[in-house]
């Protein structure tokens, strides 16, 4: 499947194709649009303008794709969606302390690179993320 963003991708479209990727659609493939009007009628959009995948009732585009996907009950992703959020919407619905330092790392890091090299490079940080935050959940307080 096809799934098409905005490109200069950062912290929500970056977490968001990670999500997907990685629980959705493992062999997602993803375009990069200018314009949401350039969209392949063949993708479905993400954290862009008027999509489903979007930013809706005050939540950022990785929060709208976990209740699409019923991933909700997942705790580390729970968690890292509250991150995303801090760090996408700064509204201080969360307390994510974690928000601003992984923030500056994605923006950093697609400074050095095309969407392609941020996805790849900001990969590992989401599976660390989700790693430690899933050990988090089973051992009831945070890893050593």
């Amino acid at each position: 499947m096809k799934w098409a963003t905005r490109a200069g991708i950062h912290i929500d479209r970056a977490a968001c194709a990670w999500l997907i990727r990685r629980f959705v659609d493992t062999d997602a493939e993803f375009v990069f649009v200018a314009d949401p009007a350039e969209v392949p009628a063949d993708t479905t959009p993400f954290d862009m303008r008027g999509a489903e995948l979007g930013h809706h009732h005050g939540d950022c585009s990785f929060e709208t794709i976990l209740r699409r996907y019923d991933l909700t009950t997942d705790a580390a992703l729970k968690r890292i969606a509250a991150i995303i959020h801090e760090a996408d919407l700064d509204d201080e619905r969360f307390d994510a302390p974690e928000a601003p330092g992984l923030d500056v790392v994605l923006r950093g890091l697609s400074m050095i690179g095309d969407d392609e090299h941020t996805m790849t490079v900001t990969k590992p940080v989401f599976d660390g993320l989700y790693e430690y935050y899933r050990r988090a959940t089973l051992l009831g307080r945070e890893p050593a």
